[in-house]
């Protein structure tokens, strides 16, 4: 989230990767670029500060450039239902250390500001042409959504199909960081990298204003003080892909720590 949430990253993700040993890391870069989508100058910081793959989600193309970026880069995904004709795919297999883990990005429904296709129908055909276990050694689905009960019923509906089905979009960490009865890591939200002293992200004043008064004075600004890096972390089994452990993440900034171990 902004200019602090990339700060965040880039200075605390390589260390992280290292000393958890990290075979693979996704990162949602939704609302890098002050908090309305994500630019190629700004990918190409998170990829060098250890991702290895993004993923966008409703404000995948508000900066112009990604329209570009994506259709060069296939280490970026935009949402599998966002339209038809949008450039890039919003799933992919990527090869990593030998194995090979599959990342999807879906984007709910309810709440949501457009109505987009319906988000199950194409997570179920890709888990059914892509098997857990055979086809691929893991899958990670990044489920963008407002409804807290649209995330946990892709979970169920995903649970035993996909290694880690995680939410993303409203930008606070949630408490249900858990393996569901059929193998399948889940978080409902994974919460934001950025500074909690804030209102989502933003600088308090104008959302305080808009709350209180009913009126819009400013543009929402990104708050730039010390970050939280916030995430999940996810152990599987090569031969099933099913998840052996699950821990929720959060270095640095205001909430407190949480880690693996």
């Amino acid at each position: 989230m902004g200019r602090a949430g990339r700060r965040a990253v880039s200075e605390r993700l390589p260390a992280l990767r290292a000393d958890w040993a990290l075979d693979a890391v996704v990162v949602n870069a939704e609302n890098a670029s002050s908090g309305r989508g994500l630019n190629a100058a700004q990918a190409k910081d998170i990829f060098a500060a250890c991702a290895d793959v993004i993923t966008l989600g409703d404000h995948a193309f508000d900066q112009k450039d990604m329209m570009q970026a994506i259709g060069e880069d296939s280490r970026i995904l935009r949402p599998m239902n966002y339209a038809k004709a949008a450039p890039g795919a919003g799933a992919r297999i990527f090869t990593i250390g030998g194995r090979k883990l599959l990342v999807a990005q879906v984007l709910g429904r309810v709440f949501m500001s457009r109505q987009y296709d319906d988000p199950f129908a194409p997570i179920d055909a890709l888990l059914k042409a892509q098997p857990l276990g055979r086809a691929v050694q893991a899958t990670l689905i990044d489920f963008h959504c407002e409804a807290t009960s649209e995330k946990m019923a892709m979970g169920h509906f995903c649970d035993g199909r996909a290694s880690v089905v995680v939410g993303t979009h409203t930008h606070v960490p949630t408490a249900d960081a858990m393996i569901l009865p059929g193998g399948t890591a889940y978080q409902t939200d994974a919460g934001m990298c950025g500074d909690y002293n804030s209102v989502i992200g933003m600088e308090k004043a104008e959302p305080l204003r808009r709350f209180v008064t009913g009126m819009n004075k400013a543009r929402f600004e990104p708050a730039a003080g010390d970050a939280t890096l916030c995430g999940l972390f996810v152990e599987t089994d090569d031969s099933t892909g099913l998840a052996a452990s699950v821990s929720q993440v959060r270095v640095g900034g205001r909430l407190s720590p949480m880690g693996p171990g």
